[in-house]
């Protein structure tokens, strides 16, 4: 679904030994966004209701999840001040949820 090629561009300068963690990093987030949904990612049509395609908006936000995962690898950060980014994650997604 989505390859490291593609987290390594959206990140822009990674190196080759970040794979491992990239790669966990995109499962993390599929898993998140399915959760997040309440649907399972399939590539191609879905069966039903309880499936969504990998679609390119789904695509941009596990890659903004891996990129916010990627740049804050800790649970706390200290002595920075932070905002959410308008038009990210959640719009990506907000149209996809069950209720």
């Amino acid at each position: 679904m989505l390859d490291v090629a593609s987290v390594k561009r959206q990140l822009r300068d990674v190196g080759d030994d970040e794979e491992i963690l990239l790669e966990s990093y995109v499962a993390a987030a599929i898993a998140h966004i399915e959760q997040h949904c309440d649907r399972r990612i399939v590539e191609g049509v879905p069966a039903d209701s309880s499936e969504m395609s990998w679609t390119k908006d789904v695509e941009q936000a596990a890659l903004l999840l891996v990129a916010h995962w990627y740049a804050n690898r800790e649970a706390v950060v200290v002595g920075v001040t932070a905002a959410t980014v308008p038009l990210g994650f959640e719009s990506l997604l907000w149209y996809r949820k069950r209720f």
